[in-house]
Order: structure tokens, then C-alpha cells, then sequence
């Protein structure tokens, strides 16, 4: 059996007396288990599940309020044997404890707006911890996070209730404890990254986009494209118009291009398409409505 706690707080007006809205903190302590619950069954079970119930692999148990503060810790219990002999525990220097911290660091920063590059977050734990080919865990890309991102949205922006709602709490912090260690996710719940998650606006007109693919999911026609332009990746689905062979075809081309370094030049993919923005302007993704081809082409 293993454990890893996470400690979800509240600052700031009422919070500081130890008292918030009532219904706010229910909404946002389900968000809370929720996001919880479906990131560690995606890293034990390789499956992105909708209901919070359906966690398979490990128990999400709640401990009691902190005196002085409000706060709550939930902590992660796992029953999760792989191999022979060979049982995942959540301490300092062991696999499962980091993976899921950085998973769920991962999942909420991108929800928030923050953009994390996943092969130096989630990559290099899979990296370091090479016990994970023995272990029977999965190897997860970019693009089952995508859409682990996508059902955890709007319970992320539950967890905003207080601070936007009844205005109870002005900021929320989250901080896991990995063993001896503890460490506070990159970014605090604010009345600013609710703004990004609560409203997604769909442009009207099209425009013309090029960059190169990184990742790309054959199932779900989602993936994330790299923009010099915007200086990081943007996730992207591509619509039934665009899902012919020959738009296929250039994706992957591009995406397999890009991964070989020496020929990133030559990965370059232009497309038609409808940005999605949060309320303050800022790209969360693109609806691609067709595949162009190569630029050069």
C-alpha cells in the first residue's frame, strides 16, 4: 500500500478567519476529487474515464480541516502491484509519488493557461524512473493528457468558487507531499487563471497557421502543433473536413519530420483554421478545418 497527500488551501478574506461559503467549497472540493481521481487512474489504468467513481487502483481519502486555516488534504491511497514481487510506494525517490505529481501539475497548469513542455515535466520522470519498463505502468504522450485535460476543465473551474463566486477566498493554493518532501504546484488558483478557464470564445473567420506537429492522436484527431510564431504548442483537433487521407498523410509526415531533428526544417505544415481563446484573448487551441500541406509546397 502507498501514499501521497495533497493539500488543497484557501487565503484571503473570509479563508483567513477559516470560513468559506459553504456550497462554494463543496463545488470546489469535488473538483478537487475529481481531477485527483481521474489523473491517477489515467497513470495506473492508461484510460481517461468522465465519473470520479469509476477510479480503479487506488482509494481518495480526506483528512480532517486544519485548525487556523482552511484547508484540506486529500491523500491517495494505492494498492497497485505490477511484476513480480514488485510494489509501487509513494516515497521520496520512488516512481509512482513523482509521476503523479507531475502529472497533476501538468493537467492543471495547461487547464490554467500555463504551458508546460511536457518532455521536460512528465518526459524526464518516465526518463529517470527506468524501473517503469518493469513496472506495467504505461508510457502516456502529450495526447492522452490532452484529453484528460479536456474532463477536468470544468472541475478546475469549480474549484474557483470560492474566489469568484462568493468571493469568500481570494487565492487557493495546492501542494503534494512526496515522502519527506513537499512541493507547491507551479501555479495558485486566482480570479485571473478563472477568466482562462471559464469561457473558451470560437472565432468566426478562418485563418492560415503553420507550424510543425509534435504530437498526434489517430483515435481522437487531436494533437499539438509547434508555432514559432507563438513560441510554444498548441493543441489542435482536426474537423470532419479535414480528416481526409491526404490531410492525414501531411500530419503525420510532419509529425515524424519533426521528430527527427536534423530535418525540422522541412516539418512545416500550413492549415486553415478557427482559433479558440479564452475570455482575455489568450489561444487555447485549433479547430483545424483543412490540412494545406507543406508551405514550401
Amino acid at each position: 500500500m502507498s501514499t501521497l497527500k495533497f493539500e488543497f488551501s484557501f487565503s484571503g478574506s473570509e479563508a483567513d478567519l477559516s470560513r468559506l461559503d459553504f456550497y462554494d467549497a463543496a463545488q470546489a472540493l469535488i473538483g478537487f476529487q475529481r481531477t485527483l481521481a481521474l489523473t491517477t487512474h489515467l497513470l495506473l489504468n492508461d484510460e481517461v474515464i468522465t465519473q470520479a467513481p469509476s477510479l480503479r487502483g487506488a482509494d481518495i481519502l480526506v483528512l480532517p480541516s486544519s485548525a487556523g486555516s482552511w484547508k484540506v488534504v486529500a491523500v491517495i491511497v494505492t494498492n497497485f502491484t505490477v511484476g513480480t514481487g514488485f510494489a509501487l510506494t509513494a516515497n521520496r525517490d520512488t516512481v509512482l509519488g513523482h509521476l503523479v505529481y507531475s502529472a497533476y501539475d501538468y493537467v492543471i497548469s495547461e487547464t490554467l493557461g500555463f504551458h508546460v513542455d511536457f518532455d521536460e515535466s512528465l518526459g524526464i520522470q518516465y526518463q529517470r524512473h527506468r524501473l517503469l519498463q518493469d513496472s506495467g505502468l504505461p508510457r502516456l504522450d502529450s495526447t492522452r493528457f490532452d484529453s484528460l485535460i479536456e474532463k477536468c476543465e470544468p472541475a478546475i473551474r469549480d474549484m474557483h468558487r470560492p474566489i469568484v463566486m462568493s468571493k469568500t477566498a481570494s487565492e487557493a493554493t495546492i501542494e503534494a507531499i512526496v515522502g519527506r518532501e513537499q512541493r507547491a504546484l507551479a501555479h495558485p488558483l486566482t480570479g485571473a487563471t478563472y477568466e482562462y478557464v471559464r469561457q473558451t470564445i470560437l472565432a468566426d473567420n478562418e485563418e492560415k497557421i503553420t507550424g510543425r506537429v509534435s504530437s498526434y492522436n489517430i483515435n481522437t484527431f487531436r494533437g499539438r502543433i509547434y508555432s514559432s510564431f507563438y513560441n510554444r504548442t498548441i493543441p489542435f483537433e482536426l474537423l470532419d473536413n479535414a480528416r481526409t487521407a491526404s490531410g492525414i498523410d501531411s500530419v503525420l509526415r510532419s509529425m515524424r519530420m519533426n521528430a527527427r531533428k536534423e530535418t525540422r526544417e522541412k516539418a512545416d505544415l500550413a492549415f486553415r483554421a478557427l482559433r479558440m481563446t479564452s475570455k482575455n484573448a489568450y489561444l487555447k487551441r485549433f479547430l483545424v478545418t483543412a490540412v494545406l500541406g507543406s508551405p514550401a509546397a
